[in-house]
């Protein structure tokens, strides 16, 4: 998505009073367009600093959701309540976005439109949930559900993370050390072996080889990592070939694919589970689900299951249909349509695998620790003992 730049301006209004605000745009032709819209005429305007959507933390969002549902919650209003957080809010990306808000919404705009116009920040989720809220009455409950369910999903998504980064870091470590120790600590060892011209056992003729070896082709070696790795995420984000091929194979790894499918369908049921109890229809459930989903294979499979549902077939039936959903998921959710208990089978199946992911990435990461620890254990050994494993004969050369 296209970076957001804050813009100063100063404007004169239709009765020539001379205004100014701050205004968080994709360009400056955004923001003249912007404000000849709301009737102003632009003096002057600067452009500051630029924002991207690393810089809009999942955190903050939260955050804001959480807090703008208390001060509802309290009886403020909307308008009132945006200010608030506005003035005491340490981002100033933040403060200049709840003021555009806020103008907003003092203007007559719903709060769910104006969410919509920065989709750089807010999911199509967010919105979604703010128009339910809107039409039922119910805003402060529609902000706290979606909080609630924002926060569970980030701690899912960081559980995951945590458990797969330990095991490549150490990974990534032990192959550092490795070749550290293979380019710069065994060459001095040969000089020295070298002076006693005495034979070398076999086990450290051939690690000095290999040594050598990568001695030689050090840089090549390094330019054809980098090339492959560039070329590989080129391919990956530039093909829905490609994406499909790398996510099916998640599917099919050992460790890998109860943390990934675990996590996908958590946050697919936890979304669902809200919005069908915020009063959305399931086939609006879906289609927020689907603008969430970051995996196109998983996006793909939701469409699918709107397909089904827009056919008339049950949910349980459009999901005994696709591969990505295990059978327990039908069961309930059979259970669920017939019993009209639809929204506490999503929630049941929401928390099942919410719970069995994080089991499974506490169990990942204590099982792996060990093993990784024997993985570097193994090459530093066998480094050190190649080195020196010729010791041993250098009596028998000396004399």
């Amino acid at each position: 998505m296209a970076n957001l730049y804050t813009f100063r301006w100063h404007a004169l209004d239709s009765m020539g009073m001379l205004l100014e605000g701050a205004t968080l745009v994709t360009s400056q032709d955004a923001l003249l367009n912007q404000l000849s819209e709301r009737g102003i005429l632009p003096v002057s305007w600067q452009r500051g600093r630029c924002w991207r959507s690393r810089d809009w933390k999942w955190q903050q969002k939260i955050d804001l959701v959480r807090q703008l549902a208390t001060l509802l919650k309290a009886g403020l209003p909307l308008s009132e309540s945006l200010t608030m957080l506005a003035e005491g809010h340490p981002h100033s990306g933040w403060r200049v976005l709840l003021n555009e808000l806020q103008q907003r919404v003092m203007a007559g705009e719903t709060f769910s439109h104006a969410l919509r116009a920065w989709p750089q920040i807010f999911p199509p989720l967010y919105p979604a949930l703010m128009e339910v809220g809107e039409l039922t009455g119910q805003l402060d409950e529609c902000c706290r559900q979606l909080a609630l369910q924002q926060s569970k999903q980030q701690h899912l998504r960081q559980k995951v993370i945590k458990a797969l980064r330990y095991p490549l870091f150490i990974l990534c470590v032990a192959l550092a050390v490795s070749a550290g120790m293979l380019l710069f600590v065994l060459p001095e060892f040969v000089s020295v072996y070298a002076s006693f011209n005495a034979p070398l056992p076999a086990f450290t003729a051939v690690v000095i080889a290999l040594s050598t070896w990568l001695q030689q082709h050090v840089l090549s070696l390094s330019l054809l990592c980098a090339i492959v790795i560039v070329t590989g995420l080129k391919l990956y984000r530039g093909s829905a070939y490609w994406q499909q091929r790398v996510q099916r194979a998640l599917l099919h790894l050992p460790l890998l694919s109860p943390l990934w499918r675990g996590g996908q369908l958590s946050q697919i049921y936890a979304i669902m589970h809200l919005t069908q109890c915020a009063g959305l229809t399931l086939l609006h459930s879906l289609k927020a689900v689907e603008v969430t989903m970051a995996s196109r294979l998983w996006r793909e499979a939701i469409v699918a299951l709107q397909t089904h549902i827009a056919a008339g077939a049950p949910l349980y039936q459009a999901l005994q249909q696709h591969e990505l959903f295990t059978p327990l998921c039908a069961q309930l959710i059979r259970v669920g349509e017939e019993a009209g208990a639809l929204d506490v089978m999503l929630a049941r199946l929401a928390e099942w695998h919410e719970a069995q992911t994080l089991s499974r990435a506490d169990a990942l990461a204590a099982s792996l620790e060990p093993l990784m620890m024997v993985v570097i254990g193994g090459i530093v050994g066998t480094l050190v003992i190649a080195m020196y494993l010729p010791v041993f004969g250098l009596g028998d050369a000396i004399r």
